[in-house]
This record gives C-alpha cells, sequence and structure tokens, in this order.
C-alpha cells in the first residue's frame, strides 16, 4: 500500500490533462473506438490500474479507461 503525506500532490498518472493520447480497446471492447482521444481527468489512484476520463478527439464521447489501454500520442507518430 502507497501511503501519503496530508495535502501531498504525488500522482502515480502517467499522462496528464489535456494531453492527447491513443487509446488501444482491448478485446473486449470492440465497441470503443481506438484513435485519438484528449485526456480530461485523472482519477483517483485506488490501488489498482490508474484510470482517466478521456474525450474522443473526432466525435467528443467521453468515457473511463486504465492507463493500460493509452498510449503516448508521439510514440505512434510516423517516423521520417
Amino acid at each position: 500500500m502507497r501511503w501519503l503525506e496530508k495535502g501531498s500532490n504525488v500522482s502515480r498518472h502517467r499522462f496528464k490533462v489535456g494531453e492527447t493520447v491513443h487509446l488501444v480497446p482491448n478485446r473486449l471492447e470492440r465497441h470503443v473506438p481506438g484513435g485519438a482521444y484528449t485526456i480530461q481527468r485523472q482519477l483517483p489512484d485506488e490501488g489498482r490500474d490508474l484510470q482517466y476520463r478521456v474525450r474522443n478527439v473526432q466525435d467528443g464521447h467521453e468515457r473511463v479507461v486504465t492507463e493500460a489501454q493509452l498510449r503516448p500520442a508521439q510514440a505512434l507518430a510516423p517516423q521520417h
């Protein structure tokens, strides 16, 4: 278990609010469109997979996803 001092701003979240990421849905989420999403909110760390509220860049739909489903946008950009 992770202990934080009262008022500590330490976060294990890898992505920041406002950052554009790529969502890679798992096999059970075929209805979820992959692609570019913007981080809207980091959800509280409850000791399991870190979660985020994200918004699809194309259709504006919001959903909650785990950090394991996200990739940095630049990691998927074409290499020159």
